[in-house]
């Protein structure tokens, strides 16, 4: 299983980035609910809020809340 494991570690590393995203307690729960929720994983969510916001973003930019 190392020779598996050891592929799939060099595969995420050439073709992923990783960011380490800290957050209050308790965060985290709510956005793995909300992520369940929508029968998506916490990743999956998490790159789809920031490409919607990102794109959003792009139609007013200026625009901050």
């Amino acid at each position: 299983m190392a020779g598996k494991s050891g592929y799939r570690n060099a595969w995420i590393a050439e073709k992923l980035d990783r960011i380490n995203l800290t957050m209050p307690k308790g965060r985290k729960a709510e956005i793995h609910a909300h992520a369940e929720a929508k029968g998506e994983s916490v990743n999956g969510f998490i790159n789809r809020a920031i490409s919607e916001t990102i794109e959003r973003d792009k139609v007013a930019p200026g625009a901050t809340e």
